[in-house]
């Protein structure tokens, strides 16, 4: 039986001086479509994870990344798809993020994001920013 390899994701969370934070819904995804989450996408071979956060960010929200940190990286398992997410902290950026794929964006206040039905691998991640 052949394992199924962990795809390496990203995602960028976009945090105002109000504290809240930016959220994207999933509905033009083949899966998953009746949830959001926090901005990114999957690593091209040999992109380091930063490169490919401020690539995903500049594609999906038309915005550049300039100060991001990461927070924290983690495995989760779906149904047919594993995945190796590392979730940044993106505290400065230049543009105004718009839903340059047809996506709606949502700026959320970090103590409604446990509502706000986000994927489940965003769950710790939610935790560690309410905090």
């Amino acid at each position: 039986m052949t394992a199924t390899p962990r795809v390496r994701v990203v995602a960028g969370i976009l945090r105002k001086p109000d504290g809240s934070v930016l959220i994207s819904d999933r509905t033009r995804c083949r899966s998953m479509c009746d949830y959001w989450e926090f901005p990114g996408g999957k690593l091209a071979d040999g992109e380091s994870a930063l490169r490919a956060l401020a690539r995903e960010l500049c594609e999906e929200l038309g915005i550049r990344v300039v100060t991001a940190e990461s927070l924290v990286r983690l495995e989760h398992d779906y149904p047919g798809l594993l995945v190796d997410i590392e979730f940044f902290i993106v505290s400065e950026w230049h543009g105004e993020p718009a839903g340059v794929e047809g996506q709606q964006l949502r700026w959320v206040a970090r103590d409604a994001l446990d509502t706000a039905n986000l994927l489940p691998a965003d769950a710790p991640v939610v935790d560690a920013i309410s905090r």
